[in-house]
């Protein structure tokens, strides 16, 4: 049977990158909402017929940079990013030797479920 993905995490390899993934999951929401108001200022300033080049398109740049750096972060690592609002993240795993995801939301203290790669959060059992 073929595998989907190359990387396959244990609950124990999943839960050591818990802190790091709550960090970034703040950084990106905190990211995107910084980049929120650089659209609407744009946006603004677009209607008003000023120069939309400058200081807050670089910024508005660099932070879409930002964000996609940490958003590579969890490709590399081949986490799967399933609702960025609720934070809700797959690992792939293997139980029973089939290829299913652990499944976490940020406010869980720990990985406590899994489910089949082709289903979703509603198919999410127990650990």
């Amino acid at each position: 049977m073929a595998l989907r993905f190359q990387k396959h995490y244990t609950r124990e390899e999943a839960r050591e990158l818990l802190p790091k993934i709550r960090q970034w999951l703040q950084q990106i929401n905190h990211l995107r909402k910084k980049l929120d108001k650089f659209s609407q200022r744009l946006a603004g300033m677009a209607t008003e017929g000023q120069d939309l080049g400058g200081e807050t398109v670089n910024e508005s740049i660099r932070t879409a940079t930002e964000i996609r750096e940490l958003l590579l972060e969890f490709q590399r690592r081949e986490i799967m990013i399933k609702d960025l609002e609720r934070g809700l993240i797959d690992f792939p795993s293997l139980i029973g030797g089939r290829e299913v995801f652990l499944c976490w939301e940020q406010d869980e203290e720990d990985i406590e479920f899994w489910h089949e790669i082709d289903s979703g959060y509603a198919g999410r059992e127990r650990l």
